[in-house]
């Protein structure tokens, strides 16, 4: 499920959808969870905790973190887990996109597959292995975003 700039009406359509797909009943906190991930990509679960209680201010910080984690599982948000930081989520699923992350600033920024079809990248496997399909390779990138790089022209 990709990220798009559809009405509420019609993302929330769409997420119910899925939802119902998945055997899971379509509830506001759902709905709210998915909606903050959304207006905030890469978002840590404690960020969208935060969101989501500006709507549900009874809600739960572990009532986000066990619907990010089914959300999840059910393939409507994608986990992301980056050096020195919390796991982040986003609604950017299923096209085996890859992030960029500064380590200055600490921003990630989505880059897309470079072959465009998944996985980006065939192993090379060694002798003796079992070989398996692969279904996704994860590439993170890291270096210094513009803004770092100028702040701090010591580095290439």
């Amino acid at each position: 499920m990709m990220q798009t700039n559809a009405t509420p009406g019609a993302r929330e359509a769409r997420w119910s959808a899925a939802l119902h797909a998945a055997d899971r009943r379509v509830t506001r906190q759902r709905l709210a969870v998915l909606a903050a991930v959304e207006q905030s990509p890469h978002a840590t679960a404690d960020d969208a905790a935060t969101a989501v209680r500006a709507d549900l201010p009874h809600i739960t910080v572990q009532s986000v973190y066990v619907i990010l984690a089914d959300l999840t599982d059910i393939g409507l948000l994608r986990r992301i887990e980056t050096p020195h930081s919390p796991a982040r989520y986003e609604t950017r699923v299923g096209d085996n996109h890859h992030h960029a992350v500064c380590t200055g600033c600490g921003r990630i920024e989505d880059v897309d597959c470079a072959v465009g079809h998944a996985p980006c990248l065939t192993p090379e496997w060694s002798p003796g292995a079992s070989r398996m399909t692969i279904l996704i390779a994860e590439v993170l990138y890291q270096g210094l975003c513009d803004d770092c790089r100028t702040a701090a022209p010591s580095h290439p």
